[in-house]
């Protein structure tokens, strides 16, 4: 049975949000599992969009789509007999990643997405939950099946030498970097009339009785939730920086805090609601302003900094750890950067942000860049150093040069065989059926002579 290799993504995109409104004219049940059922419209929005990024995928391939929703149903469905476990909070925080990505999509406008899809965010969210529950919970029991796979150097080199030599994969140049992020210093001036800022603001919320949401569309220096009166939805503890975090869960509903001061600025916090370790807030943010002099004297610190690791008088891991950002992903990564379209340490030369590019640029292994001005996704802008770790040139796959990248795809091959292996001895232990829409796919009728009749 081919194509079992991995579990099949919810895919969290414009057009499965967009095909929403056409469930209730297409849908039908296609497909049985245990206890589990399979849609039409699931089968085709996933179809879709594959098609949009690969245009020549053939009709018949809904048969390959469908054959992986069946192995990802079979896995909900013994994950639930198992009675695997997916905390709320948890469904909470992956839904909130990808409503980030989705806002990002939308430059940070929640009102765009409500008028482009015509449902709030709040909306989106619970259409989605069950969906995002039962992909945790298949990715769950995959993990539990494959958690005794293991690949040996010997199994990686069998697995490269069996790739045939006009198949191996070419890859193109890449490029590792690190980065020191340093953050310009805002000066005792703008700190205190930002701090006063705020101060009056709370003052017309907590005496004069002004709407704290009115005032956050108004005010609100944060770009995620201002538009939408400075709500933050529902959050699990351990979200919010420590400072604003610890207020939050000290007050009552609807009660609105003193001035809170975090790294990104003043904020009054409203507490809308609780349900145990999840709170529901809304919140003013204002940023004190960062001057021409504070981002000079940034620039010029960092400078400095780079000055005494190209001279040997600090390493640039001492340099990362006494003044890089703590709240960057490289920072505990000795300041590598995490690649988010591979999940590893290397780009191919095309992903890499322009400034990035220009700054490594001529630089050999080990060289460092001259301070380089970017913009953070709040807005805000910050400086960074970039050291190239390593450059490749295009070249086809080498067990020496790419070892890793072979390692996990040898892998994943053995994880992909263990959960096949599953799958056809579960298929006898467990109902399913084929609706007649999809009974003449070859690899269905596959699977279902495997099945409990």
């Amino acid at each position: 049975m081919k194509n079992i290799t991995r579990i099949v993504p919810l895919l969290f995109l414009p057009f499965l949000l967009a095909a929403q409104n056409e469930k209730a004219v297409i849908d039908r049940v296609v497909a049985t599992v245990g206890g589990e059922i399979i849609l039409l419209s699931e089968v085709q929005e996933q179809f879709s969009y594959m098609k949009k990024d690969q245009p020549t995928l053939p009709d018949d391939y809904q048969c390959i789509v469908l054959q992986n929703l069946i192995v990802q149903k079979l896995l909900v469905n013994q994950a639930k007999l198992d009675s695997v476990e997916v905390k709320d909070e948890e469904v909470e925080t992956q839904l909130n990643a990808r409503i980030d990505r989705l806002m990002l999509y939308f430059n940070q406008d929640p009102k765009a997405i409500e008028e482009f899809y015509g449902q709030t965010i709040d909306q989106i969210k619970d259409q989605t939950r069950t969906d995002m529950r039962n992909q945790l919970l298949a990715e769950r029991m995959q993990s539990e099946i494959t958690a005794h796979a293991t690949i040996t150097p010997a199994e990686v080199q069998r697995f490269f030498r069996n790739i045939p030599a006009d198949s191996l994969p070419y890859f193109n140049a890449e490029v590792e970097i690190r980065e020191i992020v340093y953050k310009p210093k805002v000066n005792d001036a703008e700190k205190e009339k930002a701090r006063k800022a705020i101060e009056e603001l709370r003052t017309r919320i907590v005496d004069g009785g002004e709407d704290l949401a009115t005032l956050a569309r108004k005010y609100s220096d944060d770009p995620g939730s201002a538009s939408n009166g400075g709500d933050l939805g529902w959050q699990k503890r351990g979200t919010f920086v420590p400072e604003f975090e610890a207020m939050a869960y000290k007050l009552e509903k609807n009660q609105v805090s003193p001035v809170v001061e975090t790294e990104f600025g003043f904020h009054i916090i409203q507490l809308l609601e609780r349900r145990g370790n999840l709170i529901h807030t809304r919140h003013i943010l204002l940023k004190p302003a960062i001057t021409d002099a504070d981002m000079a004297t940034a620039q010029a610190k960092l400078d400095t900094i780079r000055n005494l690791i190209v001279s040997n008088n600090l390493t640039f891991s001492e340099a990362l750890k006494k003044y890089g950002d703590k709240n960057q992903a490289s920072f505990n990564n000795d300041g590598r950067v995490a690649n988010p379209r591979s999940g590893n340490t290397f780009f191919e030369v095309a992903d890499l942000d322009t400034d990035i590019f220009f700054a490594i640029d001529g630089l050999n292994a080990g060289g460092i860049s001259k301070p380089v001005e970017f913009r953070t996704q709040d807005g805000a802008t910050n400086f960074r150093l970039v050291q190239l770790v390593s450059r490749s040139k295009p070249h086809k796959a080498d067990l020496k040069l790419d070892y890793g990248k072979i390692q996990q795809a040898a892998l994943d091959q053995k994880k992909a065989e263990f959960t096949e292996k599953w799958v056809l001895e579960k298929l006898r232990s467990t109902y399913m059926s084929i609706g007649d829409m999809y009974a003449p796919c070859p690899n269905l009728k596959e699977m279902l002579s495997h099945s409990n009749p």
